[in-house]
């Protein structure tokens, strides 16, 4: 019986051993590239092995991991299926290969070290990562652990690994990188707060964009990011957080900061989620602006629209939004409201003689006076010139308590506004000096009710009231019946 053969074979537990024989006339010549025990003496124990080869074949061929077994000198000798596919090369083109050919050049010097400093002191590596470079030239990133053969001398003979694909995970990865240092260069370089929150509300991250309300970014690091919130906003901005948690859609919102040396930022804020692999909500984040000043020019918006610029007293256009309130209140509760139009006496002279500077802090001081004479819930308004308009509103359900009501206001106004006023006056080249300045008032008042009439109208009255008012001698107090016209007096 003559044949030759090949034959990766298990002895022991632990051990594996490569024979290459030939057999002549029945008795096998030749040595064992690894290492080779015992001579095999007949054929039928060669039959056993070469079984038990096929079946190591078998078990190789199947995984789906890549196999590889090489000398001391990286010569291949064994490899299976998924190796060879992974690689791009045949069985034949890989038998004439070393490890080394299919590793870029700048993988060899680190996978000798591992070799040496981790596979043969400790007779396998750590799990690590490294390059093969395929036929077609591209390069594959793989993941292995190597482990080593010794031989029965104790000697190092030949390593084995098992070798996983991990291009798809490094190209996630990647992307994973891009997006992170996409969402670094933007969060960094943005005037926007941006910042990521656990489902607590403790920050996880802050962007640079905090370091001008906090100082060091870091000092946040697992802080309460409600704390800084206006303790009126508090818990407005945590039902809004919570709400996000929950459904996962953010809302969008404006709240104050209360920076550590108390002054107060408005924030604009939207809300977004970040999502674990399962889907739940993991992470909140949320981008913010500073609107401190958009707020402050529309408030001075609002202002120029609603208000007079020189007394800050409401203008004629929310007089008459006020106006609109309280008739319909009054329709709603039948409880009278009223109307005081008021045109200073004697104030042309002081323009004048002193300028309309002095002018101007006479009807400043006179504002103040009037809002002093009335509630905080009642209107003071400069109608123009000088002239202002006081609204009251709930006063009574019936006609005489209403008057009565309504005269005791006019005559306070009346008696306030009759006392002189002192007065700065600064003219270039002289001392500045004050002056005193006698300047009353005539009052015209209306009652309204249940919308009988408009707007304008009870203006109108009003207005004819006040000037009854001046013709009965000045610093008076005329009230008209609208159903008639008549006036009458307040008595003093």
């Amino acid at each position: 019986m003559n044949g030759r053969a090949r034959s990766l074979l298990p002895v022991g537990r632990k051990r594996v051993v490569a024979v290459n024989a030939t057999l002549e006339n029945n008795r096998w010549e030749g040595t064992s590239v690894l290492d080779v025990r015992s001579a095999m003496t007949n054929s039928i124990e060669l039959d056993q092995q070469i079984a038990c080869d096929c079946t190591y074949q078998r078990i190789h061929e199947s995984m789906r991991d890549a196999f590889a077994l090489v000398d001391m000198h990286g010569h291949l000798l064994k490899w299976n299926l998924a190796f060879s596919e992974m690689l791009g090369y045949s069985d034949a083109e890989l038998q004439h290969l070393t490890y080394v050919d299919l590793t870029p050049e700048h993988w060899r010097e680190i996978e000798a070290l591992i070799v040496a400093e981790q596979v043969i002191p400790h007779g396998q590596s750590r799990l690590y990562e490294k390059e093969y470079r395929r036929k077609d030239g591209a390069l594959l990133s793989v993941e292995l652990k190597t482990h080593l053969l010794r031989d029965p001398q104790g000697q190092p003979e030949a390593m084995w690994a098992i070798v996983r694909d991990i291009s798809e995970r490094k190209r996630i990865e990647a992307v994973v990188r891009e997006q992170e240092e996409f969402f670094r260069l933007v969060a960094e370089n943005s005037g926007d707060f941006i910042a990521v929150l656990d489902l607590e509300g403790r920050r996880l991250y802050n962007s640079p964009s905090y370091t001008h309300f906090f100082g060091d970014t870091k000092l946040l690091l697992g802080t309460n990011s409600f704390n800084e919130i206006h303790p009126d906003d508090r818990d407005r901005v945590r039902e809004v957080f919570l709400e996000t948690v929950k459904t996962g859609i953010g809302q969008r919102l404006e709240f104050r900061f209360v920076l550590p040396d108390g002054a107060i930022r408005w924030m604009e804020s939207r809300g977004g989620v970040i999502r674990d692999a399962a889907g739940a909500v993991a992470r909140v984040v949320v981008v913010s602006n500073d609107i401190t000043n958009r707020r402050a020019a529309e408030e001075q918006i609002h202002r120029l629209a609603y208000f007079d610029p020189l007394t800050m007293l409401p203008n004629r256009r929310l007089l008459i939004d006020r106006l609109r309130l309280i008739m319909a209140t009054t329709r709603r509760n039948s409880r009278y409201g009223a109307l005081l139009f008021l045109d200073l006496d004697n104030f042309k002279p002081v323009n004048d003689a002193h300028g309309h500077g002095v002018g101007d802090l006479l009807l400043v001081e006179a504002a103040g006076r009037l809002t002093k004479c009335v509630r905080e819930v009642d209107t003071v308004a400069r109608f123009g010139g000088d002239e202002f308009v006081v609204l009251l509103g709930d006063l009574d359900a019936t006609t005489a308590e209403s008057e009565s009501s309504v005269f005791l206001v006019a005559e306070k106004i009346r008696n306030r506004m009759s006392e002189p006023f002192v007065l700065p006056v600064h003219h270039q080249g002289e001392d500045d000096h004050l002056i005193k300045h006698q300047c009353t008032s005539s009052i015209g008042v209306v009652l309204f009710l249940d919308g009988e009439y408009s707007e304008e109208d009870i203006l109108r009255w009003a207005d004819i009231a006040m000037y009854q008012a001046k013709e009965n001698g000045r610093n008076q107090v005329c009230l008209i019946d609208p159903h008639t016209g008549n006036t009458i007096s307040a008595p003093q």
